[in-house]
């Protein structure tokens, strides 16, 4: 950055020719405070520069030729005489600037801010959309207690649970704008969370988890029905329905996990499959029990080429949700479920084998928390495929798959189960 001191003039402004490289700032000796700023592409505009209860300011007043030196020494004498009786014209911009963020505005820098998922991108998109459709306009420090309060018991009229999930993704928004947007003296635009009504007057409702799963007598008819779809014409996928329910039942893994493995992360010689585009976003490695294993080495027999273990005719090209499929399959069997149920069945079946909690956390790759324990375990793949194999066999000889296998009775556990 070069100065240079001299009064200003007319004919100087347009003379003054560009720096090589940085800024040029030629200061007005007749007006202390005016400037002249030039950019190396020439553009040439004029500021003023003071101090105001002890900070130094800078105000760009506009640029030449739009701005004439005879205009830009009266704007200038006008924010030194503002800046002169302690009236600090810069905060007082960036305060207003702050004050009208608006809650649309939040939205999209906390989406840019974070690396979520798709599926959490679309459901924040639809929240915003549904539920805050005339809010986004609103500046979020003019968004109360009182209209969360409102909101909610409005939406919870009539469903509590989309009431519940709303207010928790304008929760996260306040979160972040407390900690995102701050005034000329540093301080958040906003001090207080108004979801926090929701806590301090108990109103959040009580929506029990679900905890529907198919039972161990359940089985039986479940793996019949499943069993039975095999492709009726070239272009069916019964089978690749079928191996998908198979997998997920004896893998407990999310229906996305599972319908997006490829065929790269599947380790036929080794016996294990990774999952990397998971919840948590850490890396799943899971050993194959022998039943998976023969399944997905026939699967890949047949896979003609595709990059995914469970082909679909979707625009990803894997297997999208086969509403149609489970529908089948609980007509024949009488076992209505989702695909969720599956995990659940899993993880309940896997429980009460007294599978050890670090080898089932594991396994179902959750998150450790405050465990400081299971963070200093290393849980390598091959301790797994002990469990892995004990849990499958349990599954398969309860499902008539298998011969000889003890029913247990799950319900108890299924009223404490919080997974």
């Amino acid at each position: 950055m070069a100065t240079i001191h001299k009064e200003l003039t007319a004919h100087q402004v347009n003379a003054i020719e560009a720096p090589e490289q940085g800024q040029l700032f030629v200061r007005d000796t007749m007006l202390k405070g005016l400037a002249l700023r030039v950019t190396t592409g020439g553009s040439k505009a004029f500021i003023v520069e003071s101090w105001v209860n002890g900070r130094s300011r800078r105000v760009t007043l506009g640029k030449h030729p739009a701005l004439s030196l005879k205009d830009a020494r009266k704007r200038a004498r006008e924010v030194i005489g503002q800046f002169a009786s302690g009236r600090d014209v810069v905060a007082e911009r960036i305060n207003r600037k702050a004050l009208r963020v608006t809650l649309a505005t939040v939205y999209q820098d906390y989406m840019a801010s974070r690396d979520l998922k798709p599926r959490t991108v679309d459901d924040y998109a639809k929240v915003l959309r549904l539920a805050f459709s005339d809010w986004q306009s609103k500046p979020i420090t003019s968004i109360t207690r009182n209209m969360v309060e409102k909101r909610h018991g409005q939406m919870g009229e009539s469903s509590p649970t989309s009431a519940n999930k709303s207010m928790r993704v304008l929760r996260a928004l306040f979160n972040f704008a407390i900690g995102k947007y701050e005034k000329a003296d540093g301080s958040p635009i906003i001090t207080d969370n108004p979801t926090r009504r929701l806590s301090a007057t108990r109103s959040w409702y009580r929506v029990e988890r679900k905890q529907t799963l198919i039972r161990p007598e359940q089985l039986p008819q479940w793996f019949r029905a499943v069993l039975t779809l095999k492709p009726e014409q070239p272009t069916s996928k019964a089978d690749v329905v079928r191996d998908y329910l198979l997998l997920l039942i004896l893998t407990g893994l999310r229906r996305e996990e599972a319908a997006r493995l490829p065929w790269c992360d599947v380790d036929l010689q080794g016996k294990t499959i990774t999952i990397r585009d998971t919840k948590n976003r850490h890396t799943h490695e899971l050993p194959l029990s022998d039943y998976l294993h023969q399944l997905l080495s026939q699967r890949k027999e047949q896979a003609n080429g595709s990059r995914y273990v469970f082909a679909g005719d979707g625009k990803g090209g894997y297997l999208v949700e086969p509403k149609r499929w489970l529908q089948k399959v609980t007509k024949q069997s009488g076992v209505p479920f989702t695909i969720h149920d599956l995990r659940r069945t899993f993880i309940t079946i896997a429980e009460s084998l007294d599978i050890p909690a670090y080898a089932l956390k594991r396994l179902l790759n959750h998150k450790s928390g405050g465990d400081v324990t299971a963070g200093y375990i290393i849980m390598d793949v091959e301790r797994l495929r002990e469990p892995m194999q004990r849990i499958t066999d349990f599954i398969l000889k309860a499902g008539g798959v298998k011969q000889g296998a003890e029913v247990v009775n799950l319900t108890k556990r299924l009223k404490t189960d919080k997974r």
